[in-house]
């Protein structure tokens, strides 16, 4: 189970150390044989460690489980972040598990842009079959995104599957020289 959302810090817009551990947390799963996880973002509350919602941990644990342990097809991950290409101004992103990508809301949120000689500033992003659109006037040239990227981010990037995206950040690209 990644670690659910939770203001850690007394300064919301400095993260703990948390996206840092969550994206250790998807690596792991990623590169570890028999190994998955179960992203909580979504269902954790800001003022305690412990997701009240067991619900729903148990069965995005339960479809872990299923497809690991019993073989058996099914979405058991959210949208994972699988490429970035930057086209007129804007970071296009694709995903892995990205059947019926949707925000659930009326817009995206959680998504975060910089340049190579910038910081990362808050970002439009949209949903566009199935790849998400981000972009910033403040970032004329993007060369990274990040997203959930904070200790309690309010990120609502889902599948089909009702399940919500991986949390992380896109390497740095390097400036056209």
């Amino acid at each position: 189970m990644q670690l659910a959302n939770y203001v850690a810090s007394k300064d919301p817009a400095k993260p703990s150390g948390w996206p840092e551990l969550r994206e250790a947390q998807a690596q792991v799963a990623r590169t570890v044989p028999n190994c998955g996880l179960a992203v909580a973002i979504d269902i954790g509350n800001p003022s305690d460690i412990h997701p009240k919602n067991k619900q729903d941990v148990g069965k995005r644990l339960g479809l872990v489980a299923e497809r690991l342990v019993y073989g058996r097809d099914v979405e058991d991950s959210g949208p994972t972040y699988k490429s970035m290409r930057v086209e007129d101004g804007a970071a296009v992103l694709t995903f892995d598990h990205a059947t019926g990508l949707t925000a659930k809301g009326e817009t995206l949120k959680g998504f975060e842009l910089a340049s190579d000689d910038r910081p990362f500033v808050p970002a439009e992003a949209r949903v566009e079959g199935d790849r998400v659109i981000v972009k910033s006037e403040k970032v004329p040239h993007p060369a990274a995104v990040r997203y959930g990227w904070a200790d309690d981010p309010g990120c609502n990037l889902y599948n089909a599957a009702g399940l919500p995206a991986v949390p992380f950040r896109t390497p740095m690209l390097k400036p056209d020289l």
